[in-house]
């Protein structure tokens, strides 16, 4: 028990403690952890060097004993009345602080591991062949996205502009998105690095990984049909990826775990994961202007963040503290677990009806995004992680010519 007054249904008590970065007017942005409503300022409590970078890097690459570390000392001091007066003066209502960008991300992948959702676009696409291609349940499909536009949870979302043609069209065109989308996704924040060269085993997982975040990959599914083929994802999808301002620490996600779906055929070794496995049981809720409109389940999908790391280096690449990489759509097998709007509206064909009337394809400005999600924590509690959330807005300038 917490000296804290701590609400029960609280999402963020003793068995949570996420971090993230944020300020108070005047001062500049700092660590702090989550604790029920209020944040407590890492840097005043505990004066460490790594908690006033603006950024959660320099803590994450200290590893794993320090990452355990810290959590022993915080639970101590929020539960003994002893340190009450050593940690109540540093504890910050969190409707008064500005949270930041929790980490200065290094390297972005972003993943393809719901077989709902891969099955879903396929058959959207390709209705007369197979939905999965041969490839995808032998390895988790992935790509590099862009480091430098992934943003806080709350940033605008400029309306994208790009080249699109449509199946009408004689030739592209160039101007605003009028295809929009969301992906709900769950990201995975690495710590501790991994030397250029060296495969990072799937036991090895909570060894380099110190955490989870919330993340919404906003899409332009026009400007990603026309450039697609034949390298993948580009502006389609690097304009803007959202992500929420707390990282949940694998250690509060004991509880959660799971075992993933079952395969349809043995797997590679390096991907074998028996004895090592990571799936988790997060529900992720999605709303849009404030009416939920799909709660996905992340217990579904076919390849865990443990997988898709030990795939992610098995070639060599080398691991930096602050990369991100993000699960991919994640959706479950009923319409309402879908975890994007080409899903829920089958590609515009069926729209989406709203509680006032509207009806919704894919994304109009003004519109607002909120993707929450919650876990199993011990002993029948709730581990939250917060929102990441964002408003489209207008393009601020279309090129000509």
């Amino acid at each position: 028990m917490s000296w804290l007054d701590l609400p029960a249904d609280t999402g963020f008590g003793l068995d949570n403690l996420p971090l993230g970065v944020f300020s108070t007017p005047g001062t500049e942005p700092r660590s702090g952890v989550r604790i029920g409503d209020l944040v407590l300022d890492l840097w005043a409590w505990s004066h460490d060097e790594d908690h006033r970078t603006g950024s959660l890097n320099a803590f994450l690459a200290r590893g794993p004993e320090r990452w355990a570390q810290l959590r022993s000392e915080l639970r101590g001091s929020l539960t003994d009345e002893a340190h009450r007066g050593g940690t109540e003066p540093f504890l910050v209502p969190v409707d008064q602080v500005e949270m930041h960008l929790p980490v200065e991300v290094a390297d972005y992948v972003d993943f393809y591991s719901s077989r709902q959702h891969a099955e879903n676009i396929g058959r959207i696409f390709r209705p007369d062949a197979e939905p999965l291609t041969p490839n995808w349940t032998h390895l988790p499909i992935g790509y590099h996205g862009r480091a430098g536009t992934v943003r806080v949870s709350g940033t605008p979302v400029v309306r994208p502009s790009g080249q699109r043609r449509s199946p009408a069209d004689d030739a592209p065109t160039f101007g605003p998105s009028e295809r929009l989308d969301i992906e709900a996704e769950v990201g995975f924040v690495v710590g501790t690095p991994s030397a250029l060269g060296e495969a990072v085993p799937l036991r090895a997982f909570p060894d380099h990984v110190f955490g989870v975040c919330l993340v919404n990959d906003w899409s332009a599914r026009d400007l990603q049909a026309w450039e697609y083929v034949p390298l993948g994802p580009f502006l389609g999808k690097s304009f803007l990826t959202s992500v929420s301002p707390w990282v949940v620490p694998l250690a509060a996600l004991e509880a959660a775990r799971v075992a993933p779906p079952p395969r349809d055929h043995t797997v590679l070794h390096y991907l074998e994961d028996d004895e090592h496995p990571w799936g988790l049981d997060i529900t992720l809720e999605v709303a849009l202007n404030g009416e939920r409109i799909s709660r996905p389940p992340f217990r579904e999908m076919y390849w865990t963040a443990a997988q898709q790391l030990a795939h992610l280096t098995g070639n060599g690449a080398a691991l930096r503290t602050g990369d991100l990489f993000a699960s991919g759509t994640v959706s479950g097998p009923e319409l309402r677990q879908r975890g994007s709007l080409i899903e829920l509206s089958w590609n515009g064909r069926e729209p989406l009806t709203l509680a006032d009337g509207s009806t919704r394809t894919f994304l109009e400005d003004g519109d607002v995004v909120t993707i929450s999600a919650s876990a199993p924590g011990p002993g029948g509690s709730r581990i939250g992680f917060g929102e990441v959330t964002g408003r489209v807005v207008p393009p601020r300038h279309t090129l000509s010519g």
